[in-house]
């Protein structure tokens, strides 16, 4: 009588766990099969970019220092902007190599150009629109801000976004890249931002599913003769 009881309490906590963890178990199992049936190229959109990208040359570039009196340089990087050279100093300001003036944003035709450079030349631009800000779910979260986010006529709807203090061509987004992000959210349960794989709800429910796992075991255990049978055997042997 008091195993039946106690049955009975494990078969009634393995079907109310299960249905309280089910939907979840679900989610973990299609996304991991999402995941393990693509290419993180392809999300990434690298088939959509240009395999070999061309570099211009540039003569008589300015001191990098002179023209904005700055006392060091921490970092610098030569960069082509509509088909001018720039340098990128100390993560904070553009200028002009040539003459040395500072360029405080690049123009849409600049992004535009940019993006040219590095986007598959058949891809055909419908619209470019300016980014000031966007939300924690946003596609374009956790990149530099203001943006061009710059459209493409495709069934994937394929968009490529630049940096607008820098002039740098940012990342690739598409429909298999947004049902990616998706289900790493429903993966991660990180709700908020997608990228926190540290939540406590993440924890929560992967303890719940441990104590599911056991529940079924021991029910398991009270529930089958032949293991009663074995263990009452061994235990008068």
């Amino acid at each position: 009588m008091v195993k039946r009881k106690t049955t009975r309490k494990f078969r009634k906590l393995h079907r109310y766990l299960g249905l309280l963890l089910g939907i979840q178990f679900l989610m973990w199992t299609i996304s991991g099969i999402y995941f393990s049936w693509t290419d993180i190229d392809e999300i990434h959109g690298d088939h959509y970019r240009k395999e070999n990208r061309t570099s211009l040359e540039f003569e008589t570039l300015v001191n990098p220092v002179s023209p904005i009196g700055l006392d060091g340089i921490s970092s610098l990087e030569l960069r082509e902007i509509g088909g001018r050279p720039y340098y990128w100093i100390n993560n904070s300001y553009l200028i002009n190599a040539e003459t040395g003036d500072r360029k405080l944003e690049i123009t849409q035709a600049e992004a535009l150009q940019v993006a040219g450079n590095h986007m598959l030349p058949e891809l055909r631009v419908k619209s470019i629109e300016r980014l000031e800000e966007v939300g924690s779910h946003h596609e374009y979260r956790g990149k530099p801000l203001p943006a061009f986010v710059i459209s493409y006529d495709t069934p994937k709807n394929v968009q490529a976004y630049v940096s607008i203090a820098d002039g740098s061509f940012q990342t690739i987004r598409y429909r298999d890249w947004r049902w990616f992000d998706f289900l790493w959210m429903m993966h991660t349960m990180d709700y908020e931002g997608r990228d926190d794989f540290n939540t406590i709800l993440l924890r929560g429910f992967s303890l719940f599913g441990l104590l599911t796992i056991l529940s079924g075991f021991t029910l398991f255990y009270l529930s089958s003769p032949t293991l009663r049978k074995k263990v009452r055997k061994k235990k008068y042997n």
